[in-house]
């Protein structure tokens, strides 16, 4: 069996790959020092080391811009720990929690709005007090319909210690969604195994997996084949993406994202605009371009390709979609009447005039 290539974690071992310059060592050190960085041999593979600009590089190549911090960013963007009652736990929404097994990644994005909670040096997971404290709260509050296994990556953990995690959580009653958001399929998808595929999957509670992906080039063959694991399994998957400038903040690379996502046998769920993490502006659009590109999907690719466009409104306050406006009140003719805009930008008036 052939050993598989370590990840990439120092800026150094960058250099020695040749993903970033010599010259750039002494800044990014000090990213280093403050943002994990972890690089997988599989992502590694996709970068183009001859264009400045590679969409994939970009998302986890550390850069010298996360050293500006802007006005309004913060370690804490969407109000996560206002919303947590006890250690693991994240309750914004009456029916559904996050909870929070592990702090670490197989990769690290460079735009993530947890970069201040993950990575190594931080807590790696879960101490076995707080687990059952979480659990005991899940318990106690009958109205969580559903559990969203977050973190960190929870896909980092074994076969082993995941069914027995989902084992907990679908004895619990009220608990019938388990939900996984995970990068692991398309970073790292030699960790999508049969086993963990399988463990994945337990009487009592219906599983979910949410893959993060938002570039048509993760879905190499053996990405794709990672999601077939777990759609095989009888686990429906959605997906998530966050808009991002050089990434996928073009009508082409947009639209051809969602179609891989379906053509996959995954569902586009939400296309997240970027939070207001530290250091991350130089990968943030506006709200005005993340709608144009939104316009463009819904006249350009199947329904089955529609994500939502939302916003974490900062300060723990939730989602909130953001996409364009089809439908406004107009004073024409008399009674109730709108004006609605088709795919094509024309506008029309409904009910029609008679």
């Amino acid at each position: 069996m052939t050993s598989r290539a370590a990840t990439l974690r120092t800026p150094a071992e960058l250099v020695v790959q040749g993903l970033v310059s010599p010259d750039s060592l002494p800044a990014l050190e000090k990213v280093a020092a403050r943002y994990a960085v972890a690089v997988t041999s599989d992502v590694a593979a996709l970068i183009d080391k001859a264009d400045p600009n590679d969409p994939i590089a970009r998302q986890y190549i550390p850069s010298a811009d996360e050293l500006v911090t802007q006005p309004g960013e913060d370690a804490d963007p969407i109000g996560d720990h206002s919303h947590s009652p006890v250690n693991g736990i994240v309750h914004r929404y009456p029916d559904r929690v996050l909870f929070k097994l592990v702090h670490v990644c197989a990769v690290y994005c460079r735009f993530c709005f947890r970069r201040e909670m993950v990575g190594p040096g931080k807590d790696t997971g879960l101490s076995d007090e707080v687990y059952s404290k979480a659990l005991d709260y899940i318990r106690t509050h009958g109205e969580i319909w559903e559990v969203i296994l977050t973190g960190g990556d929870p896909l980092m953990l074994s076969a082993r210690r995941l069914k027995e995690i989902m084992t907990d959580l679908a004895a619990i009653d009220h608990v019938r969604i388990i939900r996984i958001h995970t990068r692991v399929p398309v970073a790292d998808p030699a960790r999508v195994t049969d086993d963990v595929a399988a463990a994945l999957r337990v009487k009592g509670a219906t599983t979910w997996v949410a893959v993060h992906a938002n570039h048509p080039r993760e879905f190499t063959a053996e990405a794709r084949d990672a999601c077939a694991r777990i759609i095989d399994a009888g686990i429906p998957m959605v997906s998530q993406s966050v808009l991002l400038r050089g990434v996928n903040d073009n009508p082409e690379t947009l639209e051809a994202l969602m179609r891989t996502f379906v053509e996959c046998r995954i569902k586009p769920y939400y296309l997240h605009h970027g939070d207001l993490a530290p250091g991350t502006a130089h990968l943030r659009t506006t709200i005005e371009e993340g709608q144009k590109l939104m316009q463009h999907l819904r006249g350009r690719v199947s329904g089955l390709c529609q994500p939502d466009y939302v916003l974490d409104i900062p300060g723990g306050h939730g989602k909130a979609p953001v996409g364009p406006q089809y439908l406004s009140r107009t004073s024409e003719g008399t009674g109730s009447r709108y004006r609605i805009v088709d795919y094509c930008g024309d506008v029309h008036i409904y009910p029609p005039a008679e």
